[in-house]
């Protein structure tokens, strides 16, 4: 057989080139999404070179929309929507009508239908979760009262687009073949179905799936095998995706979000996110550069004014609009000025919502070309916008009070540990019941609050990032516990934690005879593996040690 495939080009292209542009957008510290949507564009039909096949390249990424779908039903949160319900909610809503109409004014003067403008205007108004999340961790604001309300406006503007996924075919379906006649019935009819599957759907997920995935996961767990876990999730993620749509006709991200949902209610969610992830990423990168592929980058000189209105809309119009509506609601203005920049951008739900509006012939291909060039602009400008804002405005009144109220504990000759995990979680229970003043440093949201709950200390963050050890107190540490599985992100850790404190006395977790040398040649004093530590044990337990 050939050893060349138009799958394996595609794949092996998408991916490879996905990576360099991806390297160089990390490298500028931008979004990696630049990078895989600039990927595409070179291996697209419009620019000069190899050209990946577009119809095996959006099969690809139909997968990819099904597993970032299901993420994101994984990672909805109804406890972070209810505690900010109360701005977030109208906030998003409102926010969304404005930067709709907005887009509607533009595809009006672009000359485009009343339902292209309606899927432009969506498109421009949903921001990027991944943006967003990012900018709120590099600030440290996830867990701060503005980062929350933002998640949260997030959470709404995600179930929004949801909705608009389903409805929208049945509205183009109607609109493609309106002959004049059937008056509201002909339009209210097909909604109406469409809506009645939709219900139909959420029923038997909710009567039926809420107890058959639990169970069938729970089942595999106690099998004991790693690789039938990893195989039953994304069985789940793109069976019930798959059985939604041919059995109640209904979307593939309807299905996986509410399989994603359902299993997020698991306590094995967490795991399910671990084991999915690698997949989850490499098809979210080949739905990213099939994006750029449909990119005609003459759109900026053939249209350059319409394009910059949309970056406006994008980056002033909705970030305005959600400014005045966070200050409305009587909340200060820093946290206004963090609201509009997390939302001053564009991503995953925009590009889907693009390629389901051209593929249902109502988007103009020209809207779906300033959809990604406004994306682009966005993503590129939204880190610029950001790191003003939390530059001027370290802390908004609220969280100024808050921090007045609990003052920190001295922290001197005290243990720092990196890692809550398994092995983390029973050393700190052992450093707890001796009294030995101990922070730990975390980077996972869900271990934080599992610590916090604990009533230990708790820095959240990446223990590679120097500002996160020195909140910890690194320069006034005696120990330095690396906790973490993976023994050359603990050399790492070592050598920042050492830059920072000279005398501190680490001691670190390694996993292999290769992992030990590697710490051991970066001068970690204390190394311990799990392996020979067992071996030892049982040679002593057996008098032979």
């Amino acid at each position: 057989m050939p050893h060349h495939t138009p799958l394996i080009g595609t794949i092996v292209a998408g991916l490879v080139v996905a990576f360099i542009m991806g390297a160089i957008a990390h490298r500028l510290k931008l979004s990696p999404l630049v990078g895989y949507l600039v990927a595409g564009i070179l291996v697209g039909p419009f620019t000069p070179g190899f050209v990946a096949d577009a119809g095996l390249a959006n099969e690809l990424a139909e997968i990819g929309v099904i597993l970032l779908m299901f993420g994101v039903g994984l990672h909805f949160s109804l406890k972070d929507l209810l505690s900010v319900k109360n701005i977030a909610v109208p906030g998003a809503l409102v926010q969304i009508t404005v930067a709709t109409l907005l887009g509607m004014g533009l595809a009006y003067y672009m000359g485009w239908g009343l339902m292209g403008g309606i899927v432009f205007g969506l498109a421009l108004s949903v921001a990027s979760t991944v943006v967003l999340l990012r900018a709120l961790q590099g600030a440290d604001l996830v867990e701060t009262r503005r980062g929350r309300i933002a998640i949260g406006w997030l959470i709404v503007e995600d179930l929004v687009m949801v909705l608009a996924l389903v409805l929208l075919p049945a509205l183009a379906g109607v609109l493609n073949n309106a002959d004049g006649s059937g008056g509201a019935g002909a339009l209210i009819a097909p909604l109406l179905g469409t809506l009645l599957k939709v219900a139909g759907f959420v029923a038997v997920m909710l009567l039926v799936g809420r107890r058959v995935i639990p169970w069938t996961l729970h089942w595999v767990v106690h099998t004991g095998s790693r690789e039938l876990f990893r195989l039953a999730v994304l069985a789940i993620a793109l069976g019930v995706a798959f059985g939604a749509a041919l059995a109640f006709d209904v979307s593939f991200a309807l299905g996986a979000f509410f399989a994603g949902m359902i299993l997020g209610e698991t306590p094995l969610s967490r795991r399910a996110t671990e084991e999915t992830l690698p997949l989850r990423d490499a098809f979210a990168v080949l739905f990213f550069v099939s994006v750029g592929m449909l990119f005609n980058p003459s759109i900026v000189l053939e249209h350059p004014l319409p394009l910059l209105a949309t970056v406006l809309i994008i980056v002033i119009g909705k970030s305005i609009a959600a400014w005045g509506i966070v200050r409305a609601f009587g909340h200060a203005n820093v946290t206004a000025l963090t609201i509009a920049a997390s939302l001053a951008q564009i991503g995953e739900f925009s590009f889907i919502l693009a390629s389901l509006g051209t593929g249902l012939g109502v988007l103009p291909a020209d809207a779906r070309d300033l959809i990604l060039a406004g994306a682009l602009v966005s993503i590129f400008l939204n880190p610029i916008l950001f790191s003003l804002i939390v530059r001027d405005h370290k802390k908004d009144d609220d969280e100024q009070v808050e921090a007045a109220k609990a003052p920190e504990k001295p922290r001197i000759g005290h243990v720092i540990l990196i890692g809550y995990g398994r092995v983390g979680k029973m050393i700190a229970a052992r450093l707890k019941d001796r009294n030995v003043h101990f922070v730990i440093v975390e980077g996972d949201a869900e271990r934080v609050e599992e610590a916090e709950e604990a009533g230990l200390s708790v820095v959240k963050g990446n223990a590679l990032e120097d500002k996160h050890l020195l909140a910890a107190g690194i320069c006034e540490a005696r120990h330095l516990l690396i906790a973490v599985p993976e023994g050359y992100e603990g050399g790492a850790i070592h050598e920042h934690a050492r830059n920072l404190n000279d005398k501190v006395q680490v001691i670190a977790r390694a996993h292999s005879d290769a992992e030990v040398a590697h710490l051991e040649r970066l001068g970690v004093p204390h190394v311990v593996m799990g392996e020979r530590e067992l071996a030892g044990r049982m040679l002593t337990l057996c008098g032979a040690g």
